[in-house]
């Protein structure tokens, strides 16, 4: 019997069909495969989270931390510029969701939930105001050339 191991309980009937009680050689058989899938699932969540789901990572994340917007207590915070066609990472430290928005056009629109999120500067040189479609008092400007 392996040591520490619980009984059995789910009683005198198995998946396989086989009534005989979960004891000696077939309990210990038993239990190393559901010590494997316990095993096997844990690696799979540990290989999950360091799997990139839309989230930066890589060269990605290296570009994306060269350009942040910051949102902070309703506010934003800019890169002095940025190049064309470069990816911002958007930072939102707040507890609410917003967005970056570009006033006019469709140059961007960063739907900006809490956390990290990210999008690709316009490819043409110029000013783009924006703001946040939630929160009309939010605004800022991204500055492409």
């Amino acid at each position: 019997m392996l040591v520490g191991a619980a009984p059995d309980r789910r009683g005198t009937g198995t998946a396989d069909g086989d009534e005989r009680p979960m004891t000696g050689a077939r309990a210990q058989t038993r239990r190393p495969s559901i010590t494997l899938l316990a095993v096997l699932a844990l690696a799979c969540a540990v290989l999950a989270g360091c799997s990139s789901s839309g989230g930066p990572s890589g060269p990605t994340a290296a570009a994306a931390a060269k350009f942040v917007i910051t949102i902070k207590d309703f506010g934003y915070t800019t890169p002095a510029s940025v190049t064309p066609g470069a990816t911002i990472m958007v930072k939102n430290q707040d507890d609410t969701e917003h967005t970056v928005t570009a006033d006019s056009g469709n140059a961007f629109d960063d739907h900006a939930p809490t956390g990290n999120s990210t999008f690709k500067a316009p490819t043409k040189p110029g000013s783009y105001p924006f703001h946040c479609t939630f929160h009309p008092e939010m605004h800022g400007t991204l500055v492409v050339k």
